[in-house]
């Protein structure tokens, strides 16, 4: 039987796994039928950016917003895993990861939604603390500090 300390470690993980899931509908469920009605037509020879400029905004931030999720998390995934793998009884660093995942939730609903890119910034700051507080815990327990 897996540790249960473990598996709570590793729940914020899956956790974000889901969200980014969620982004990815929400962004099938935007995008395809913004193309279809804006025709866009699929053109291997155009530049991606080309082909979306002319979808709304509120459809490019989705998918802006499911690339985000592609990027800085993968950083949290890393080193999330080894918290689980080193120092799942760590409090600190179970707690971070849960705020990394919060924050970039709330970063992506601001994203969606409406956009505010100063406010979006701060969220971004915080959640990369968060992650900072992650692989400092994670660290500390693989080098023995």
């Amino acid at each position: 039987m897996q540790n249960q300390a473990q598996l709570a470690a590793l729940q914020p993980v899956l956790a974000l796994v889901a969200w980014t899931l969620v982004m990815w509908l929400w962004m099938l469920l935007t995008r395809i039928p913004a193309m279809v009605k804006a025709k866009v037509v699929l053109d291997p020879k155009v530049p991606p950016k080309e082909l979306t400029s002319t979808l709304p905004p509120s459809v490019r931030w989705v998918a802006d917003n499911y690339n985000h999720l592609m990027e800085a998390p993968t950083l949290f995934y890393a080193a999330a895993i080894v918290v689980a793998l080193a120092c799942p009884t760590n409090g600190t660093a179970v707690a971070a990861a849960w705020t990394y995942v919060a924050l970039r939730v709330m970063h992506s609903l601001l994203q969606a939604l409406v956009n505010h890119i100063p406010t979006r910034l701060a969220l971004f700051v915080m959640s990369t603390v968060a992650l900072g507080v992650v692989v400092w815990q994670a660290a500390r327990a693989v080098f023995e500090f």
